[in-house]
């Protein structure tokens, strides 16, 4: 760890003189009820809190798997006792909010006292029935049923009971399969084999990744028997596997390919997938109250990702990454890959601390000269930039939960799956910053002959920027913090190019989530009328499985397109190819198109060009089909 101590006393030589350390505001001790209540709002149920009626929470609640919905239920009922214990304004008993009946005659709650452990929780549901038995392994989100409502004659969505009702009124209760299909034995007669979505020849070292089923879901089903040892984290010996990502018949999904809206439920839903995911453990996720502490409006360092962006949004409406780390990056890529021992160095320090003052006051006037400012220095203030932000890019909040995580030993295989349910739970800014800086950060490792920049030099090096608490600790505690911070650095190195693609599971979650609530609006018609109208389509002479694709910006703007179970994102496009490439500018346009699937359960979709269309169809027939450019990162 000589590289992290090191990296900790270049960061206090450099901090002197800088600007003044940001201090959290009101260091309290923690509260379980008050860390509860963050929690339901952090994963958008703050309406069990207050008491209003949301149809976004409605909606969220009647994704949710068995072991999220045990996570929601654990904290609502620990909220609750703990505000009940501080006299508190009244809070709603928790059968009022979750739809439970009433108890019958002489059956108090006394007499079945609430049980908060990790495994003799009883307590039901906001509005939901727990359905028997244990879930299979290809388990349905589909898997609870909700109160005050009852299946239509076509088994399709519920019919609301008249008169009132609970927090969650009725909702979709439509088979979905993991994978998103409408129909379970419809994911049955398109599965894929093994051959067609593995890589050939796939060595011992490498493993399988399914992101169809939910992670804590597979946690929870796995046999208990197998008893994993510690993990090592020597560097000689050490070695991450292989990692090969199941390819479903949806493709694979980039974060910045579904929309804002979309993703906001993502990030939700990771949290409450991750809380339920350390619980499977006997894991507290959370044990302190996030460290807030308010950064800078203006200027360079110090300040929030998200007001960076919304200055740099001025410039370029487009724009994800902050336009300073960028030049950061391209500083360094420009003449400093190559350069040995080029992030443990520190730089001049008169001439980081001018520049630091310079891009405060000129980087945004566009007036600061950067090719003045050599790679060393843009090293340094890249590494300034992260430790000096109000908040870590990456939650240390967690870090505790990592360090018990990895104390159990499980398999590296457990380990990403952790991490990538953190990745998802992150904000827009933090994820994408997270992404582009790993990719930087690579392309620093490739040259690691002539830089002798390892992952293992990177990852510790990086573990106090990227991870840093305000809170004092033992120098034995940061030793460990350094450690775990340093290992999760290093997985999210390995695991680059996997590590950012959104679980199919989640997916399918806001396929439902936004069925709910267009139904909670009346805004999604019965099975019955869907049935119907597909009947009158058909009628009409519009085959079964013909989609319109639109492309606006492409002089054949409009096709009708016939599916079949192969046909793919990718032959759509070659069928627009076919018909736009008579001249260069049109050959131009297409090559950075994509196909997307807009409107209907889902906000926009950019899709993978290996998915297969016809199954995308018969899980959103109501989605319209866009051709149109991939925007850049």
């Amino acid at each position: 760890m000589e590289d992290f101590w090191r990296e900790i006393e270049s960061a206090k030589e450099s901090s002197m003189g800088a600007l003044e350390e940001p201090t959290p505001a009101e260091a309290k001790p923690v509260d379980e009820g008050e860390l509860e209540a963050e929690w339901l709002e952090d994963v958008g149920l703050s309406a069990l809190i207050s008491g209003d009626e949301e149809e976004d929470g409605k909606a969220l609640l009647s994704t949710l798997t068995r072991t999220q919905a045990a996570a929601v239920k654990k904290r609502y009922n620990t909220y609750t006792q703990t505000m009940r214990k501080k006299n508190k304004h009244p809070v709603r008993d928790v059968r009022d909010i979750f739809g439970v009946s009433e108890s019958p005659p002489g059956d108090t709650c006394d007499s079945h006292p609430s049980q908060l452990d990790d495994t003799h929780e009883e307590k039901e549901l906001p509005g939901i029935i727990k359905t028997g038995g244990s879930l299979p392994d290809d388990a349905s989100l589909n898997s609870t049923t909700l109160s005050d409502g009852s299946l239509d004659e076509e088994e399709g969505f519920a019919v609301p009971r008249s008169g009132s009702v609970s927090i969650l009124e009725t909702i979709p209760d439509t088979p979905v399969h993991s994978n998103g299909s409408a129909d379970p034995g419809q994911s049955v007669q398109n599965a894929v084999s093994d051959d067609d979505y593995l890589e050939k020849n796939i060595s011992s070292e490498t493993e399988e990744l399914s992101y169809e089923v939910s992670y804590s879901e597979m946690v929870t089903e796995a046999p208990k028997r197998n008893k994993l040892k510690k993990s090592d984290f020597k560097k000689e010996d050490y070695v991450l596997p292989k990692f090969i990502v199941q390819k479903t018949r949806f493709g694979l999904t980039e974060a910045g390919d579904l929309s804002a809206e979309d993703m906001k439920k993502i990030r939700h839903l990771s949290l409450i997938e991750l809380t339920a995911f350390f619980d499977a453990f006997r894991i507290q996720l959370k044990r302190n109250k996030t460290e807030k502490v308010k950064g800078r409006d203006s200027g360079i360092f110090g300040v929030p990702l998200t007001v960076l962006l919304d200055s740099d949004r001025k410039k370029d409406p487009g724009v994800k990454v902050p336009l300073v780390l960028q030049k950061f990056f391209e500083k360094v890529e420009e003449s400093g890959l190559e350069s040995e021992g080029i992030f443990r160095l520190s730089g001049c320090t008169a001439k980081v601390k001018q520049y630091r003052e310079e891009l405060d006051a000129k980087f945004n006037a566009d007036k600061f000269k950067w090719d003045k400012m050599c790679h060393r220095e843009a090293a340094v203030m890249l590494k300034a930039f992260f430790r000096e932000l109000p908040t870590s890019l990456f939650p240390v909040e967690y870090i505790p939960a990592f360090i018990s995580l990895m104390e159990r030993g499980p398999h590296i295989k457990v380990q990403f799956q952790a991490l990538h349910l953190m990745v998802m739970a992150l904000p827009d800014a933090n994820r994408d910053t997270a992404q582009a800086l790993m990719t930087f950060f690579n392309k620093v490792i490739a040259n690691e002959s002539k830089n002798r920049m390892s992952i293992w030099n990177i990852s510790t090096i990086m573990a106090p920027n990227l991870f840093f608490s305000r809170s004092k600790h033992s120098d034995c505690e940061e030793l460990v913090l350094a450690n775990t911070a340093a290992h999760i650095i290093r997985l999210m190195l390995k695991y680059q190019e996997i590590l950012w693609k959104v679980p199919a599971f989640l997916i399918t979650q806001v396929r439902r989530m936004n069925e709910a609530t267009m139904l909670l609006k009346k805004q999604l018609p019965s099975v019955k009328k869907l049935l119907r109208r597909k009947t009158i389509e058909r009628g009409s002479d519009v085959p079964e499985g013909v989609i319109r694709v639109h492309a606006p910006l492409l002089s054949k703007v409009s096709m009708a397109i016939q599916l079949n179970s192969q046909t793919t994102a990718k032959d759509i496009l070659a069928k627009f190819h076919c018909e736009n490439s008579h001249g260069s500018s049109e050959y131009i346009k297409i090559q950075n198109q994509r196909l997307y699937e807009i409107g209907g359960n889902i906000g926009q979709h950019c899709l993978d060009p290996d998915a297969y269309i016809l199954d995308i169809y018969h899980a959103n027939p109501q989605a319209e089909w866009v051709i149109k450019p991939q925007p850049s990162v």
